[in-house]
């Protein structure tokens, strides 16, 4: 049996209740999930199982992992708890089809749903750019059609939770990742205009920490003082003409991200171009993940790969 983690909500009387519940119905949210979710990651550790993780090895603060969405293999960011059973070890057994009906059950209780369509076939894991490149960032089972992944979206006001339940043989093994997605607090340092034109003069670029949605060339909204600041410096200095280079961690196929890194380029070109910048003083390119400046085998290393530069011309 599997237990959601015990919560207590508060209490309303009936008067209040009613117009709540119609605002649930509207919003297509259960009572019991919009009024308060369990404790993140919600859900105890199944009856007569014992986790694979030491203690402070089950949490990540901030990573990637691939969820199944239909059947196309999604990257999403956030928060991340992941564990690992034995399920044919000495103590209770359990059945792949007991293991993942548990924890289907207990994410519906809480207003999930099961948002996966395929497994990982040769087809689905060429989508991702190959099982090498899928697998940095999938904490459950391996990705191979023999081993199942159920995916699930688990949605509150302001908040979303990702959910992969997948099985794995041999010994047969559960896992569990739960994802809270939310962006990354940038840590990298935010430049203004005139710390941009030192490092062009001291060094013809810069590199800029622009924030895109994931695996995509769509500018997030915390990205616009960035921009804003790189028009400032243009503004300031009438003669400055850049090249905008888009650069990618190693993360999915080389072919895909040099397709991504131009697009994003082009991206930051356009926005520039959108707040009163001559296009003519412009240009962009990409490099995908050929001109890494730190260690791609880390998630440090990978965020700082993840850049823009502006080169002076």
């Amino acid at each position: 049996m599997l237990r959601t983690r015990l919560f207590r909500p508060g209490l309303l009387h009936a008067g209040a209740l009613a117009p709540f519940l119609v605002l649930l119905f509207l919003v297509g949210l259960s009572p019991a999930l919009a009024a308060e979710l369990p404790p993140f990651p919600f859900f105890d550790t199944p009856e007569g199982l014992q986790s694979a993780y030491r203690e402070g090895e089950r949490e990540i603060p901030y990573e990637a992992h691939y969820f199944m969405q239909g059947d196309t293999p999604v990257l999403v960011e956030g928060r991340i708890f992941r564990d690992k059973f034995n399920l044919a070890g000495s103590g209770r057994k359990y059945s792949a089809t007991e293991f993942h009906r548990n924890y289907q059950n207990a994410i519906e209780a809480l207003g999930g749903k099961r948002i996966s369509t395929s497994q990982y076939t040769r087809e689905v894991v060429a989508k991702a750019g190959g099982r090498q490149a899928l697998e940095q960032h999938l904490f459950g089972a391996v990705a191979i059609p023999d081993y199942r992944h159920e995916s699930y979206l688990l949605t509150a006001p302001g908040r979303e939770y990702w959910i992969e339940v997948s099985t794995g043989a041999i010994p047969l093994h559960g896992y569990v990742v739960v994802l809270e997605r939310k962006a990354m607090e940038q840590s990298l340092g935010f430049l203004d205009a005139a710390q941009m034109k030192q490092a062009l003069d001291r060094d013809g670029r810069v590199a800029l920490h622009v924030n895109f949605d994931t695996d995509k060339a769509t500018l997030r909204a915390d990205a616009q003082p960035v921009i804003a600041e790189v028009a400032k410096l243009l503004e300031d200095d009438p003669a400055l003409r850049l090249s905008i280079e888009g650069h990618t961690d190693n993360t999915g196929g080389a072919e895909h991200n040099l397709q991504l890194s131009t697009a994003r380029a082009r991206a930051v070109l356009g926005a520039l171009v959108g707040l009163g910048v001559d296009p003519a003083r412009l240009q962009s390119r990409g490099f995908g993940q050929d001109k890494p400046v730190a260690d791609n085998g880390t998630e440090e290393g990978r965020a700082q790969n993840r850049r823009v530069e502006l080169v002076r011309l």
